[in-house]
């Protein structure tokens, strides 16, 4: 058993490796959206033609066509925030080394 926790491009290396190789039989997750935010069917549909099964345990109720777009709406603009803030961020304690760089080259 793979316990994916949060979603990261190593662990999903490795459940594609696991399911080409026909080392798992099934995939369990809680939610669609731990699995991928987009384009699940694509993963089922890749999965399927390996014989590998995706199960959802979560409780999914019947959405209508508008409230997945507005959900998936959502999850992009979440992604692009996060990118947004963590680029900014990034430059924050980039900048702030070098700041500390400087004083110390200029205090000796």
């Amino acid at each position: 058993m793979v316990f994916l926790g949060d979603p990261g491009v190593p662990k999903l290396k490795t459940l594609f490796r696991l399911v080409i190789e026909k080392k798992i039989k099934k995939v369990v997750v809680e939610y669609k959206d731990r699995l991928t935010r987009f384009q699940f069917n694509v993963f089922a549909e890749f999965f399927g033609s390996h014989g590998i099964k995706i199960e959802v345990i979560g409780s999914a109720e019947d959405k209508t066509y508008e409230q997945e777009l507005v959900d998936d709406i959502m999850a992009l603009m979440a992604s692009f925030s996060g990118k947004i803030y963590g680029k900014r961020s990034a430059k924050r304690r980039a900048d702030k080394k070098i700041a500390l760089r400087l004083a110390r080259v200029t205090a000796k």
